[in-house]
């Protein structure tokens, strides 16, 4: 695991802070999606297929900032849509750092080059740039040519400029071990990136390509072959351990979408920003008024191939810390990472 060692003793006080005060749910990172619109429209996606009238709205900065302050949570992924095409993002980008909150920008990397001197780098900020496999793959998968080549020459202008800069990959039925093993060597080894995040792509309902959602096996299997010989200890991987343990079958959790919320431009999305089963306008809403009882693989069927980070990293991330072998494990690795 590569996450920066003074971002993991935030994140690591504030878990301990929890345990004090005896909380049982609570976020450890908000996806705030502050617009719909995109400028790609990619296979798997099903956030863009709102009406015209609500891809047009952009949330005001106070009201974003607002929302994450509500929630309390150490990290922020700024995510949509394509969050460079709001016009202050940087703004909101700022104020979130000002709280010295963890911010993640999650980018296509169309816009990002032109838009890279509204920000400033700062170990409280990253990008985090879409990467779902090499040129052919990704640019299929983003449905438009030459995308994958605009974002590694963003990702290499954002570097040269001192920004940290990580990747998130999604993948799909479609794809092989060895197309994982060949886009996480390249970002790794040859883009050098911070680090990485991978999820299984989770199967929304209105997406367009509906063929390619990988069901639980696969994605165990996909997992377990891509890692072998020792690959994912030399990826600096941004996921826990005991998560990559999940992935490949070699441990199970419940989900905790509660640690993950979404906040949109329709409120705090309950469950997840996955699934869509209303809004409510406050988190302490999100929290006490939703039935976390009901969601989940085995007892929601939209729930049954789902293996995505945001509902199984944090479940990760709290067994981490209830277990004294696997917080030395995760230390260790992390210390490792680090020092690669």
């Amino acid at each position: 695991m590569a996450m920066p060692l003074r971002q993991t003793i935030k994140v690591a006080t504030y878990l301990f802070e929890q345990k004090l005060r005896k909380r049982e749910k609570f976020p450890l990172i908000v996806e705030l999606e502050p617009l719909f619109a995109c400028n790609l429209a990619c296979e798997g996606c099903g956030k863009i297929q709102h009406p015209a009238g609500v891809l047009k709205q952009r949330m005001p900065v106070a009201q974003a900032v607002g929302a994450v302050l509500e929630s309390g949570a150490p990290m922020v992924s700024i995510a949509g849509g394509e969050p460079l095409m709001h016009p202050q993002i940087d703004e909101i980008v700022r104020q979130l750092v000002a709280k010295k909150k963890y911010v993640f920008l999650c980018t296509n990397a169309m816009l990002l080059r032109k838009k890279l001197e509204k920000f400033t780098p700062s170990p409280y900020f990253a990008f985090a740039v879409h990467i779902d496999g090499m040129r052919e793959r990704h640019d299929e998968s983003v449905a438009k040519e030459g995308v994958f080549d605009e974002a590694v020459a963003a990702i290499k202008e954002a570097k040269r400029r001192g920004f940290r800069v990580t990747t998130n990959s999604t993948f799909f039925s479609n794809d092989t071990p060895q197309n994982i093993i060949e886009v996480l060597n390249y970002l790794n080894d040859e883009l050098e990136v911070d680090e990485m995040m991978l999820s299984p792509a989770y199967a929304y309902e209105k997406a367009p390509d509906q063929e390619h959602f990988l069901g639980v096996e696969q994605t165990r299997e996909l997992f377990k072959k891509a890692f072998a010989g020792g690959n994912r200890r030399r990826w600096r991987l941004n996921h826990s351990p005991l998560f990559l343990d999940f992935l490949e079958g070699k441990a199970d959790f419940p989900c905790t979408a509660w640690a993950i919320p979404n906040y949109s431009l329709f409120g705090w999305q309950r469950p997840c920003y996955l699934m869509s089963d209303g809004y409510v306008p406050t988190y302490r809403q999100l929290i006490e008024e939703t039935d976390w009882s009901k969601y989940g693989r085995g007892k929601d069927p939209r729930c049954a191939n789902c293996m995505a980070h945001c509902g199984y990293e944090p479940t990760a991330v709290l067994a981490t810390m209830g277990s004294l072998k696997e917080s030395i494990r995760a230390a260790r690795e992390t210390v490792s990472g680090n020092r690669g």
